[in-house]
């Protein structure tokens, strides 16, 4: 472990945002927070200090000089699976799907209250924290025909290949895959995978869906793993 600024493992987190006012005033809430805050108001910049420095969270706006967030989380996801929230003020769902679909982790809608960001801040690491920390057990596996999830190394193989995941994509897999031939709502899902309430955030679960479909289905019209309950929800198919 380091110590960072006199206290231990402050937990960083990394600002890209232009919009100065806004850059300050979630730097000081979650500094209250007991948080170690670095910002960045360049795409290009805050880019390359996301790659270069091992951060607990990125907050990433969308609208950025130099590169935008769309790219910036493409870049990222292809090296770390570092929790991403995207920030926009843009209220489009062909946004929230495209930034979901990039791997982004979650999505919120400016203008938004400095405690919800807060509280989605703490909501991510947390989850990452016990998803990602290390057992001294054996690893534990999930077989069912031909795909094989790895919980433990957090790997996800189909027919021996390994496929590529996001955090939440492997969160949002492994618990339908260890509660098989149960109908859970977008709603469930949602608060489950992300721990919190679903308003509004709907496109997240099926954005999520068809994700990881493309990697593991055969056919996604033809779904043999993960089977679509058509005003209800999802179940995962023994």
């Amino acid at each position: 472990m380091m110590l960072r600024k006199g206290v231990w493992n402050m937990e960083r987190i990394l600002i890209i945002e232009d919009e100065a006012a806004i850059a300050e005033l979630e730097k000081d809430y979650l500094e209250l927070s007991n948080f170690e805050v670095t910002l960045e108001s360049d795409g290009s910049g805050g880019a390359a200090r996301a790659l270069a420095e091992d951060f607990d969270l990125i907050l990433l706006d969308l609208m950025l000089p130099g590169m935008d967030g769309f790219e910036i989380c493409k870049l990222i996801r292809e090296k770390k699976n570092t929790p991403i929230i995207m920030v926009s003020a843009k209220k489009d769902d062909i946004d929230k799907i495209r930034g979901l679909g990039l791997g982004a982790d979650d999505y919120m809608t400016k203008p938004f209250s400095p405690s919800e960001l807060v509280a989605r801040v703490k909501a991510h690491l947390a989850r990452y924290k016990r998803l990602t920390s290390n057992g001294a057990q054996s690893n534990s596996i999930i077989e069912i025909r031909g795909l094989k999830i790895d919980k433990t190394a957090r790997r996800v193989y189909v027919n021996e290949e390994e496929k590529p995941f996001t955090t939440k994509e492997f969160d949002l897999l492994t618990f339908l895959a260890q509660n098989p031939n149960h109908v859970y709502t977008k709603e469930e899902l949602f608060k489950e995978i992300w721990e919190m309430d679903s308003v509004g955030d709907i496109a997240t679960v099926t954005v999520h869906i068809k994700k990881i479909r493309e990697k593991i289905e055969d056919s996604s019209s033809n779904p043999q793993y993960i089977e679509t309950i058509w005003g209800v929800g999802y179940r995962f198919k023994l």
